[in-house]
């Protein structure tokens, strides 16, 4: 049965939809982490039992699926190495970074810093493949360094953020080499996206759980910080990426990164009416350059296309 313009328009709209409302989800998570740091929370704990607990929640659909219980069992040794490497680089490494670093850093700061992702991704995937940045990638880049200046200057920082910024720089550069070891292992694999979402993440989260216990012991976790650890695990992890896995059947790449560069914005909002966290004119200011010059480095193949769609034709 042929699907009809107005079915496909309205499924395209759904999809929009549905990805706003997750990029809102992991919005959240940072006022929700905060929260949770300013009760006390050890923030390597904290981060290990919301991967954990995230991961429990995701194994059974991966399980009790037939095609992906069988594509486990056919695991190669190379196919469990990388994702067990992607597990400890992505989930111990990045978000146990993230979670330490958000301890000393405003919400914003750290988002403002880890938006640099792509711009390492960038040139890091250039330097591997040999191939010289493009125009394009450059004047993201130049953007991204010119927003993070305005951003911060002038640069007079307490002793304490200057060792949340050592742990973010940390989690930057695991990021991207996350980032880079996942496209990877898609790309040559073949693997479901669930699949190697749950293995990496059950092998990262457990391992970053029990860093935590070892290192800042469990916490006495009241009845509230649980309810903020499951909500964080079943909603604002397993839910929202099986949601947004399902968006990406319908959006094109340059959609879901416009979509997900959104992020910036609501965090920096959401920590403003959650955790009184101000910006100046020229922190905003900077804000919008480093989400631009992000997208511009994501999307450099795709904006000549976009741009050319906007000159009107004879």
């Amino acid at each position: 049965m042929k699907t009809s313009a107005a079915e496909i328009r309205n499924s395209h709209v759904s999809a929009v939809l549905l990805a706003l409302l997750v990029t809102f989800l992991w919005s959240t998570s940072w006022v929700l982490i905060k929260a949770g740091l300013r009760q006390n929370l050890p923030p390597l704990t904290f981060a290990g039992l919301r991967y954990s607990l995230a991961f429990l929640c995701l194994a059974p659909f991966v399980l009790l699926n037939g095609v992906h219980r069988k594509s486990i069992v056919n695991f190669s040794r190379d196919d469990w190495s990388r994702l067990i490497l992607l597990g400890f680089v992505f989930y111990t490494l990045t978000q146990g970074a993230q979670f330490l670093s958000l301890v000393f850093l405003p919400a914003a700061t750290l988002t403002l810093i880890l938006n640099f992702s792509p711009v390492f991704v960038a040139v890091s995937s250039n330097i591997i493949n040999k191939e010289k940045p493009q125009l394009t990638q450059w004047i993201g880049i130049l953007l991204s360094v010119t927003g993070a200046v305005i951003y911060f200057y002038p640069l007079v920082l307490p002793a304490e953020q200057s060792l949340g910024f050592i742990v973010a720089s940390v989690a930057v550069l695991s990021n991207s080499g996350a980032s880079l070891l996942g496209r990877k292992i898609n790309y040559q694999t073949g693997l479901s996206p669930v699949v190697v979402t749950t293995i990496s993440m059950g092998f990262g989260g457990i391992l970053l759980l029990l860093t935590g216990i070892v290192t800042q012991g469990f916490g006495d976790i009241n009845f509230v910080q649980w309810l903020i650890i499951a909500w964080l695990a079943v909603i604002n992890t397993a839910v929202a990426f099986t949601l947004w896995n399902k968006t990406l059947q319908t959006l094109t790449a340059v959609e879901s990164s416009v979509i997900n560069n959104l992020m910036l914005p609501q965090i920096a909002l959401l920590a403003w009416i959650f955790l009184g966290e101000s910006l100046t004119a020229g922190e905003i200011t900077g804000l919008v350059l480093v989400g631009i010059g992000a997208l511009t480095v994501q999307l450099w193949r795709q904006l000549p296309a976009v741009f050319r769609n906007f000159i009107p034709k004879n």
